[in-house]
Parts: structure tokens; sequence; C-alpha cells
């Protein structure tokens, strides 16, 4: 047994306090290595009254990726404090005491030293990674407002193009989107099931998408006022509607004044630690294109990736904190919003995201901070910056199984498992899932307008742990390329848009709430999962309900065998008949059923579960 490739950390993703009295236990080892754990614990001031070995507890095997093995266990404590050690036994005999000073042989002299196990000191509720509970109960809806709906033309730019005129749109063009927009399709959103709008930055700002800020107190003009966004939020929230929005606080537009007043003064402004400049004189870019603007080149100050015209902050200054913090709360405060989502949220510090959740959850316990990171985040979800991150990352494992086809279902498990083992349970609970959005081209032209493959990724996404999300425009057929083309106006009339995809989705929706807590809650297990294979089975099971799914991205039919009949829930190109269902190409079934699943088509060896 290779001992080097055990982990486990105490008070992180790998030993955490879930709820109430139960604290979450994780080990890793080397895959298929290990026959047994089993959990050495107790309170430590009674070790030596108690025979601890006498009561070890069995660990699951929760989850397996290419190269590890991760195995868990609910521990509780009758004095809210715990002692352990995992007791491991190889497939090849051998049999190891692992604790906090390493692996050892397991001896009873190494049991002896109570001091080397690992420590749960004592239950601490505050110190426990908390989320908002309705954030896993909201399926987000992301609203790039310059392209959902124009409903006041009296504050359309000068410049604007008529609605979904142009099917390329560019970086600079404008289609008269706006707030009240939103407010005429609110009674959408609800049809289709909707209850949580994600919206791309709202605040004033030159450019079509907002992320270059220029007063992040004042709604822009083109989009509407603050009465009218306060409006919207109320009106959403009458119809159970969550609102969450951008927070650009990495970077500013070139067009603030704390920017301007650099250009102008120099060395002598008064804001020059608001930014990151290596070097004088700064030039200004005024009157450059947005593409321009995008490939400026080599700038002597430090901007968001290579765009001139929005220079990074220094928010390790106290007066930008201060100016950030109180924009954040005021947005809060004063508009009742409920969630904030962050844009660069990896290039900002630690410390000012820590000042950042402590003073808006202080106007709302209950709000819901959302960062985007495109990798592994774990240092940012510890409970004091943010409850969730867009999970691309997991994307890109559903991605390049379903529709790159570069992965197979056993590469895509490993990948989704080590995702999940990245994070406490709760966090995963109401991690933002989404399949495209406003920085990636869209679903349909991912999936080379094939919409049954479109179909099955949106189904298998929304039966997976986390808070699922749309963009615009996918549930009426909306396709697009990178940006700009994914950000194309919405399909209004409906003799365009495509009405099949909008009733599967509005169904797939209502699925997910119908089954909100087995899908929250419920662990997976998963069936007949083959490297050479482009079939991938899961079972779902939550408090004695349970839901069976597969899905067929292979070219042959699949034939699931059963001997009790099925309930089928949710399916695409799927058959059910007198004793087996036939899953076509890129089909899918979920599905209840109290007996065994068996596979059988010709190029498929027959297994049991």
């Amino acid at each position: 047994m290779d001992t080097s490739a055990l982990l486990h950390r105490p008070d992180s993703e790998y030993a955490y306090l879930y709820d109430d009295n139960k604290f979450n236990i994780r080990l890793r080892t080397k895959a298929g290595e290990a026959e047994k754990i089993t959990l050495i614990s107790g309170d430590n001031y009674a070790y030596k009254k108690d025979e601890w070995k006498e009561n070890e507890q069995p660990l699951k095997l929760i989850a397996q990726t290419n190269i590890h093995d991760y195995w868990g266990i609910v521990a509780s404590a009758p004095h809210n404090r715990l002692a352990y050690a995992f007791h491991i036994t190889g497939k090849d005999g051998i049999e190891v005491l692992y604790s906090d000073r390493g692996a050892y042989p397991y001896e009873d002299r190494y049991m002896e030293n109570i001091n080397s196990f690992f420590r749960m000191p004592y239950f601490h509720d505050i110190d426990r990674v908390a989320i908002p509970n309705w954030a896993r109960e909201t399926i987000w809806y992301q609203i790039f407002p310059e392209r959902f709906a124009n409903g006041d033309k009296s504050n359309d730019p000068e410049n604007v193009l008529e609605w979904g005129g142009k099917k390329h749109p560019s970086r600079d063009d404008f289609y008269g989107g706006d707030l009240q927009g939103v407010i005429d399709h609110l009674d959408y959103l609800v049809d289709l099931g909707i209850n949580g709008i994600y919206f791309t930055p709202i605040f004033k700002a030159p450019s079509n998408h907002k992320y270059d800020t220029v007063d992040y107190f004042e709604v822009d003009p083109h989009f509407g006022d603050k009465q009218l966004f306060k409006n919207l939020v109320e009106e959403a929230h009458k119809r159970g509607i969550r609102v969450m929005l951008d927070a650009v606080f990495n970077h500013i537009g070139m067009s603030s004044y704390q920017w301007q007043d650099v250009l102008d003064k120099q060395e002598a402004s008064e804001y020059i630690d608001w930014f990151h400049i290596d070097e004088f004189p700064i030039r200004s870019l005024e009157g450059l294109s947005a593409d321009e603007l995008e490939n400026i080149g080599p700038l002597n100050y430090h901007t968001f990736a290579f765009t001139g015209h929005m220079p990074k902050l220094n928010t390790a200054n106290p007066a930008v904190q201060k100016y950030l913090i109180n924009i954040a709360t005021y947005w809060v405060r004063e508009f009742g919003i409920d969630a904030w989502r962050l844009d660069v949220a990896n290039e900002v510090d630690h410390r000012f995201w820590k000042k950042f959740n402590r003073s808006v959850r202080k106007v709302n316990p209950d709000i819901y901070i959302l960062g985007e990171i495109w990798h592994s985040s774990q240092s940012w979800l510890q409970g004091d910056e943010f409850h969730a991150v867009m999970n691309y990352a997991f994307t890109e494992q559903i991605e390049e199984f379903f529709t790159n086809k570069s992965s197979s279902a056993v590469k895509m498990v490993s990948g989704l498992n080590e995702q999940l083992m990245l994070y406490r349970r709760q966090t995963n609970e109401v991690m933002f899932n989404m399949l495209d959005s406003h920085d990636t081209p869209r679903l349909l032209t991912k999936a080379n307008g094939n919409k049954q493959i479109a179909k099955a990724e949106l189904t298998f996404m929304f039966a997976q742990t986390g808070s699922p999300c749309l963009f615009y425009g996918t549930e009426v057929g909306l396709e697009g390329y990178n940006d700009p083309d994914c950000r194309k106006c919405m399909i209004w009339d409906e003799e365009e848009r495509d009405n099949d995809m909008y009733h599967f989705i509005k169904s797939l929706i209502t699925f997910r709430k119908e089954h909100q807590d087995l899908l929250s809650f419920g662990e997976t297990e998963w069936l007949d999962v083959r490297e050479d294979e482009r079939v991938i089975g899961f079972r779902k099971f939550y408090k004695g309900t349970e839901i069976y799914g597969y899905f067929n991205q292979g070219e042959e039919t699949v034939s699931l065998k059963y001997h009790q009949e099925p309930v089928p829930i949710f399916r695409n190109l799927t058959s059910i008949k007198a004793n087996e269902i036939r899953i076509k190409q890129y089909g899918f079934v979920l599905f209840t059923l109290g007996d065994e699943v068996k596979l059988d088509h010709d190029n498929y060896n027959y297994q049991e579960h």
C-alpha cells in the first residue's frame, strides 16, 4: 500500500462541520489500494477510560477518480470534541494507523499517544461554513441587460441598431435593452420556472457590457434609473425571484473620475495609490475603438488582462476598500438585492474579500456571494469570503464528454468527483452550475447545432448537485460563438423562437423543483461507467427515494432490462416497452425503479449493480 497517497487535513474539506453535530470526515487513498478503512475516535479526555479500538466505525467509499479513492464518514461527539485516526487495511494485507503524525504500522504502541491523533478540539457552530439555504433551490437565469429586451425606446443610445437585425453583433453595437424590458418579461420568467436573476453589470459605463464602470452608485441611463431598478427588485420579489448584481471591483473604467484625475494630474493626483502604476506619464486612450482597446499592448499601469480602458484597482488601499465596501452595502441596504456576483474575483486580494463578506452579511446575513473563478477555489470557499464560484471547472468535465467527445465516461466521472471532493458538502450544494455564459460560446453552438446533445447536457447538469443557471435565450434556441457573438438579442417573436426547446427546458425546471431535496442532498452512485463506452448512468438516493439516470452518447441504441416496471420521470429519444428501456444515440432517461438494472447491447458486457 502506497502510504504517500494518504491525505487528510483537519479543518478543511476533509474535516468539517456540516450541520448541528454532524462532523464530516474524508480520507484520500491511492485508487484501488485500500480494502477497508475504519475510524478510531472518541473524546480525547476519555482516552484512558474508553476502549476506542473496540468502537471502530467503517468509512464508506464515496468517490473515485482515476488516481485516488475518497472515503467518508459522518461522526458525532457527545461532548462536542473529537480526537480521531484511521485504521487502514490494504488489499495487500498491510495494516496502518494514519494520524496527525503520519502513517505507522497498526500496533498498540502507536495507539498510546493520543496527542498524535487528528483533532476537532470543539464543535463551534459559528465556525461552520454556512450557506444561504434558498440558494440551493434557485434556478438562475443570466441576463445581459443590453440584449434581453428594449422596454423603453426613449432611453436608447444614439447609435442603437434594430433589435436582432444584425446577425453577429460587434463589441461596439448597441440594441437598446434596458431594465424596463426585464420588468415587462418577469411573468415570462415565472412561466419558465425561474426564481433567480443574475444581471451582468447595470452601473453607469460607456460600453454595452458595462464592465468598464464609471459610477457604481448610478444605474446606466440607457438602462433606466435607480427608481426603476428598485421597482424591478420589488416586482421580482413579489414573484418569488431573487436578484443578483455583478460587482466589478478588480478594475474600473477609464472614464471614472478617479482615473481621469490621474491622467490629468499624473504624479500629483490624490488617486495614484488607487491603482498599480509602474511609471509616469500615463497616456490617455480616449477615442480608441473597443477592438483597439482590447489589444492595446504593453502599458505602464496594471489592467484587467491587456485592456487599457480597465485600470486595475489597488484593493489593499484603505481608501479603495472603503469606497468599494460602501458600494456593496449600498445596493443591499437601499434596494434589497439578494446576491453579489464578483467579477475577476481571483485577482483581488483575500483580505479585501474577507472584509467585503463581513460588511454585506452585516446588512443581510442571508445574502449569497458568488465569485467568478475558473479554477480550483478552496481558499475562497472557507466560509469567510464566498459561498460558491461559477463552476466552470465542473462545466468543462460535462462539455468534454457531451459536446467535444474528447472524454470517456470514466474520465468525466473522475473529473466530476475530483471537483466535488475539493469542497465541503454544503458548498457543493450551492455551487453555480452553468453550461454557457456571456464569456463563452453558447451551448447550441458548442454542440454544433445538435439540439439533442444540448438537451442531454442540460438534463445531466440539472440532475447534479448545485444551483443551475440558464444563459438568456438558451430556452428559445439562441446560438452564438464567443464574445461578442454570444451576446445576441433575445428572440421574442414566437414564430422565430424554438418553442420545442422552450417547453423542454420548462419541463426540466419543473423536474428539478419536484425533486429538489433528492438532487441537493442525495448521494450519487455511478453505474456502468466504462473507459471504452459513451454511456453513463447514475443512481441518486436520499431518505428512501431514488432516481436512476442514463445518458447515451454512443452510436448504438442501449437497452436497459428491468425486473420491475420503471416509472419514467424525464426522457428524450427513449422508448419503454414490456421488458426494457431503449435509449437511442443522444437520448437519456430519468426514472424510478424498485429492482436492479441490467445493460444489454452488442458491445456492452452484462453487469449487475
